[in-house]
């Protein structure tokens, strides 16, 4: 079955939507601002599908990235995605965002397939993430977790030989703790994209594992936790 997708990514920080055909991606792009998840989202995607030739209408399906990520950033793409659906009576498909990331980096991956495991983070604030292990063919080896790392998080990974890479937003914090580890990884360069979702969300589709659009939320994976500041009272 031909399809056109259309794919959202507000999990993090990047403001990112991508729309494929039969799994492959035809046309993406991406905002790297803060804060503009809100007020330009929408228009991102009119962008692309007025830059790819197409209206809304001929959309099979939407895709969005479920989370864990961003709270604001995934009520967001999800309202926005859900309404889409409401809108065009067509499927909804979530995507962990987690898994997505995992496709980007290791779609026609190269190197050593060995004892390798690949760890996709998101920042969840001073020294947690959100990750979950993934061999070099993007099989789920451990799922995804919230997790505070600190320099013996991996030793029982790494005792047994393996060799891990981590990557994402919530990597770079961790460079220094372990840059004197042979067998740990930190990857700067990798930037998330809506892209990455083309052959999982096709996959989806091709099966019809849709989301129930009425009662589909993001996947939080942590309540959400709002502090205030306290008063200081003078003496």
């Amino acid at each position: 079955m031909r399809a056109y997708i259309l794919q959202i990514d507000t999990a993090t920080s990047v403001c990112t939507v991508a729309i494929s055909k039969d799994g492959q991606t035809v046309q993406a792009e991406s905002l790297h601002e803060d804060n503009v998840h809100a007020s330009k989202l929408t228009l991102l995607i009119d962008a692309q599908l007025a830059a790819l030739g197409i209206t809304y209408q001929q959309l099979a399906a939407v895709a969005v990235s479920m989370g864990p990520g961003s709270y604001t950033g995934l009520r967001i793409g999800v309202s926005t995605a859900k309404g889409l659906c409401y809108a065009l009576d067509i499927p909804l498909i979530g995507i962990n965002t987690l898994k997505g990331m995992a496709m980007g980096l290791l779609s026609g991956y190269q190197g050593d397939t060995f004892k390798q495991l690949f760890l996709p983070m998101i920042d969840a604030r001073r020294m947690e993430v959100y990750t979950a292990y993934y061999d070099a063919s993007s099989k789920l080896i451990q799922d995804t977790a919230a997790l505070i790392v600190d320099e013996h998080t991996f030793e029982a990974w790494t005792s047994k030989g393996y060799h891990l890479t981590l990557f994402g937003s919530g990597a770079d914090k961790f460079s220094l703790l372990f840059q004197d580890n042979p067998r740990i990884k930190v990857l700067h360069e990798f930037v998330t994209n809506a892209s990455y979702l083309s052959a999982l969300a096709y996959e989806a589709f091709q099966n019809e594992h849709f989301e129930d659009v009425a009662y589909f939320e993001p996947y939080y994976l942590k309540d959400f936790v709002v502090t205030t500041a306290k008063k200081r009272v003078g003496l």
